[in-house]
């Protein structure tokens, strides 16, 4: 099959956001910036840096301001214009011509499969990505287009993949199996969140690229972990019937959905700042000698 790239991918965000409150009584999570731009504004990001022009955005009451942030924003745009602040005029317009944004309801909150199901009207009959806006990669070549790659190659459905400590394995979804290349290996076995024994301490992270096959378990998948419908679930029923790849990607992962790890995506993603380096260190020295 010629690679003639990835054109689509689902974006779950119809999540509560509970982790985050009170912030995100108002505020959908996917909103809360890092340093100055929403978390979600990254993601689309790496998607159009993948050559993506679709965008699945499945979202839930109360998010439009999410939409309306790849929205033409005409009223502050104007202002802006009579303020002659260009660069910020040109900038909020690149954000609206950014990429195609199709929004979706996830009506009940069942789960991450239930919210990948949702999309399957847009998606139609090809095979398309999953980005989960809590996870964000920083990386040379997008995440997303490493797993492509992958998928073009094996023609497969791929996951990303990272090791974690063996004290952090129940709170993932992990896979283990049989070494293809350095990166890549087919998948034997996958599990959402073991309580007990896993089978590895290579975690599940919020990218896929898969066939449209998957809605067919997706449809069918009874409740699994916490009550939802699990996309783990229909993996683990996808790789038993035409096989699964796992893929450890290039790249550093932030789990914005932490507040920890939201803090220290603030920090990292700051310090690649040129204008703003230089002062966070010098505050993190100042802070430290303060300590000593």
């Amino acid at each position: 099959m010629a690679d003639q790239g990835l054109r689509r991918v689902i974006v779950p965000a119809a999540g509560l956001g509970t982790r985050f409150l009170p912030a995100t009584k108002a505020i959908p999570k996917e909103m809360l910036p890092i340093v100055d731009k929403p978390t979600l504004q990254y993601i689309v990001e790496e998607a159009v840096a993948a050559g993506v022009k679709d965008v699945v955005l499945v979202n839930g009451r109360g998010k439009s301001s999410i939409e309306d942030h790849f929205d033409v924003g005409f009223e502050l745009e104007t202002t802006l214009s009579e303020r002659k602040k260009t660069s910020d005029v040109d900038m909020l317009r690149a954000i609206s011509k950014m990429v195609n944004l199709v929004s979706v309801r996830q009506k009940h909150p069942l789960g991450l499969g239930h919210a990948v199901l949702c999309g399957k009207p847009v998606i139609g009959n090809e095979p398309f990505g999953v980005m989960l806006g809590d996870d964000m990669v920083d990386s040379e070549v997008p995440a997303i287009l490493q797993l492509w790659k992958a998928f073009q190659k094996h023609q497969q459905a791929v996951i990303a993949l990272m090791e974690v400590p063996a004290s952090e394995t129940h709170l993932y979804g992990i896979a283990a199996g049989e070494k293809i290349d350095e990166r890549t290996i087919r998948i034997t076995h996958i599990v959402e969140k073991p309580k007990s024994n896993p089978p590895s301490n290579l975690a599940v992270i919020g990218r896929y690229v898969l066939p449209p096959r998957i809605f067919d378990y997706l449809e069918t998948q009874e409740r699994g972990v916490g009550g939802e419908i699990q996309l783990t679930d229909s993996l683990a029923k996808l790789q038993q019937s035409e096989g699964l790849l796992g893929y450890r990607f290039d790249g550093i992962r932030h789990d914005a959905g932490d507040k920890f790890g939201y803090l220290k995506a603030n920090i990292a993603y700051a310090l690649k700042r040129p204008e703003l380096k230089a002062q966070l260190l010098k505050y993190f020295k100042e802070v430290l000698e303060a300590k000593a």
